[in-house]
């Protein structure tokens, strides 16, 4: 095929720019249908207690107040659904303990909604609310993985003996641990992934509302309306999902967190359904720390079997992954598939995880971006270059004796896992050059002799993403030559109206802006299975270039007719189909006009597929530090990474940038502190910190790709590659430093400033 100006591999700007730039973005927070009224939650100030309501009477008759809704009002409808149980190991199905909507009598964690209060204002909402007389008697608190786990704690549920949501362990454990017994030698490392916040622009908003010829439709900021639609139809209301449209409209951050169902949903919900009125309720950023789910927060202990050479013989892990105080929507589905990569890019032949879930009184927890593969990646990074530091091995030469060797693909780990690609040692070598890893010692002389600490770490990568549900995809030729896309994947940020953009233009030679791409309304697409998992591309986007394919077909075929030349005569160029060398020609607007063309001018095409991406690569940190205060600076960051195919390196390059900086963010800066009675001590941006501008470097990125065999259009998913990347070089960078100066072989996240002055003294 002739390349094409605005296709794939070309560097476009976003088209959605201009309109988020010159604030034409639409949100979620921006509809406000005439007759609005506005929701409050009030929320438990405990994180264990159980409660009394007292009569509402007087709160029901204050100025403004049209709702009180409390357990006995939603009590009709279904729970919170789990969608992503894990069985335990003799393939029990271990108890699921209710998440209603409202509680009864009981919370289980800081925030829990009790109650939800509408009137015609916020502040008159606001004022009912603290009318509301509720009778308190705190109860033990378990308010982490820690304390949760200790024989005779506090439980969270009756029906969870130990705190325990469920037990699992995948991969061989017999077989692993025969190996364990006569390994020349054993090297384990206790690793804490610290519980982080996805704090992004939007808060979470929604507005139920009557729909026009019947029916509810929720405007709400998602990641899939689809999704939305179904879990509030099929498993919360028990309602035929035709009478429920969802619409989701500009998306300001998502990060895996819009993805769930949340208690705001059914109660905005059923309240306009009893005054038959719209309803909205937004979250303000304070009620964000303990109204959204949590993202990490796992204990680990990762071992280790080496024979005398230092190659791998086994890898066992034990794994205590926080659920919080309910099972979210797919929570417990996280450190499941992020145990599928704890072998990461290594040959090791025998290995297991015995993954536990573990009830606490804290919000619960479900995916943040890369959901599960950032702690798999960081678990067997820090392992592995605390293997180099205990037996005295080059970091790089170890690594390099224990890769999968790229004529090896196909290679299935012992988890599962088929990798269909990948040269890790490549990348790996070109990310050291890139950072001149043998220039180091002279720039460590350098900082020694100014007084500081110097390191240098990597971390080597690979995930699995965008595979998955199918994706389906609707194209339709304009009677104005332009070409609008239907897909039910939805941006959060992403650049979609671009990235789709592109892919239509590769088969039809349109500018950008000639393509409209339409996501977020039920109304628009049957189904969809909504963005995460870095799939909209690979998955979406495969099914995309195939509908645009097809419709190429469409209009060559009715250009040929209508020019009476012969098909292999014809070339797409330009927004046109025309004769090859000549000047006959016929535009878009001229084909969908034809009268052969009534009723063909729409195509669908649906990618399904059969495994998901392997995207890869190398992240290499090199990090200062200043003893006397423990303030740490990133000088040197380089990202070499392999994702197949590049769709647009301008786009690439910020989904990658965005990324690394989440996982700077969570290795550096962002500590979660919730006290012993389960108290969030850091539950606003004053305690809360985020990564800022003078925190993050100057990326050197670059790409070293090879093409996915079992993607449609050869990409790898790229939208997590930077979270997942870039705290395990982080890391191995400040110990790096660390160990050199003081010995220290090893310190958790958040490395912050207090941390690492108390780890010198130390």
């Amino acid at each position: 095929m002739r390349p094409m100006k605005f296709g794939m591999g070309q560097a476009l700007m976003r088209v959605e720019d201009h309109r988020f730039l010159t604030g034409q973005g639409h949100y979620a927070t921006d509809y406000r249908p005439k007759g609005q009224l506005h929701g409050f939650v009030l929320r438990a100030p405990f994180a264990s207690a159980t409660f009394t309501l007292g009569d509402l009477a007087a709160a029901r008759a204050m100025p403004g107040v049209r709702l009180i809704l409390t357990h006995a009002e939603v009590a009709h409808l279904g729970d919170l659904p789990c969608q992503a149980p894990i069985k335990n190991t003799d393939g029990s199905m271990p108890p699921m303990p209710s998440y209603p909507v409202l509680p009864k009598d009981r919370v289980r964690h800081v925030g829990e909604a009790v109650a939800f209060i509408v009137a015609e204002t916020l502040e008159q909402a606001k004022d009912a609310a603290e009318a509301i007389e509720i009778r308190w008697k705190e109860a033990p608190v378990v308010s982490d993985v820690a304390a949760a786990r200790q024989p005779g704690a506090p439980l969270v549920h009756a029906e969870a003996p130990g705190n325990v949501a469920f037990d699992h362990v995948l991969g061989d454990q017999a077989k692993t641990d025969a190996i364990f017994a006569k390994a020349p030698r054993v090297i384990g490392l206790d690793i804490v992934n610290s519980r982080i916040i996805a704090n992004y622009m939007e808060p979470r908003t929604i507005v139920a509302e009557p729909a026009k010829g019947g029916g509810w439709r929720v405007t709400l900021g998602s990641q899939g309306v689809h999704g939305i639609r179904n879990t509030l139809a099929k498993f919360i209301f028990k309602i035929d999902p035709a009478t429920l449209r969802v619409v989701t409209p500009d998306v300001g951050g998502g990060f895996g967190t819009k993805s769930f169902m949340y208690r705001e949903y059914p109660l905005a919900l059923h309240a306009a359904m009893v005054l038959d009125a719209p309803v909205g309720w937004t979250s303000d950023r304070s009620e964000h720390f303990f109204a959204c789910a949590h993202g990490r927060d796992n204990l680990t202990r990762a071992e280790m079997a080496l024979d005398e050479k230092g190659r791998f013989l086994a890898m066992r892990v034990m794994l205590d992954a926080n659920m919080g105080a309910y099972l979210s929507q797919y929570g417990p589905y996280i450190p499941w598939i992020g145990s599928t990569m704890l072998t990461g890019v290594y040959d090791i032949p025998a290995g297991y995880t015995r993954i536990r879930g573990i009830y606490s009184n804290s919000v619960p927890f479900d995916a943040y971006r890369g959901a599960g593969r950032p702690e798999a990646a960081y678990a067997i990074e820090r392992l592995v270059d605390y293997i180099a530091d205990e037996t005295g091995l080059d970091r790089v030469k170890l690594r390099k004796l224990n890769f999968i060797k790229p004529r090896r693909m196909p290679y299935k780990t012992v988890t599962g896992r088929v990798y269909d690609s990948g040269d890790f040692a490549a990348h790996m070598e070109a990310a050291l050059d890139k950072a001149d890893w043998k220039g180091f010692p002279a720039r460590l002389k350098a900082s020694k002799k100014a007084g500081r600490l110097r390191g240098i770490g990597f971390g080597v990568y690979i995930e699995a993403c965008g595979g998955g549900s199918p994706e389906p995809a609707y194209l339709t030729l304009e009677k104005d030559g332009s070409v609008t896309v239907k897909i039910g994947t939805q941006s959060n940020g992403q650049g979609h109206e671009t990235a789709y953009a592109q892919l239509v233009a590769q088969h039809l030679d349109l500018p950008l802006e000639r393509i409209r791409v339409k996501q977020g309304d039920t109304n628009d697409t049957p189904t969809g299975s909504g963005t995460g998992g870095s799939r909209s591309i690979p998955v979406g986007g495969a099914a995309v270039a195939r509908a645009a394919e097809l419709l190429a077909d469409v209009v060559t075929t009715l250009a040929a007719d209508a020019l009476e030349a012969g098909k292999g005569d014809l070339e797409i160029a330009d927004g046109t189909v025309r004769i090859a060398g000549t000047d006959r020609r016929l535009t878009y607007a001229e084909i969908a006009a034809l009268p052969a063309a009534r009723g063909k001018l729409s195509t669908q095409a649906e990618f399904r597929p059969p495994e998901a991406t392997y995207p890869n690569g190398t992240h290499v940190c090199e990090v200062e530090i200043d003893p006397e205060t423990g303030e740490t600076q990133i000088v040197n960051f380089v990202i070499v990474d392999d994702f197949g195919v590049t769709l647009n390196p301008i786009l690439l390059a910020g989904q990658i940038h965005g990324g690394a900086a989440q996982g700077i963010g969570q290795a550096m800066v962002e500590r979660f502190v919730q006290d012993e009675k389960g108290q969030i001590l850091t539950a606003s941006f004053l305690d809360y910190a985020m990564p800022r501008a003078t925190d993050i470097p100057n990326f050197q990125f670059e790409t070293r790709n090879v093409p996915c065999t079992t993607n449609a259009i050869g990409v790898k998913g790229a939208g997590e590659a930077g979270t997942i990347g870039a705290a395990p070089a982080v890391m191995n960078a400040i110990v790096d430093a660390l160990r050199r100066a003081k010995g220290i072989r090893h310190i958790d996240m958040p490395a912050n400033a207090l941390a690492i002055w108390e780890a010198l003294r130390r």
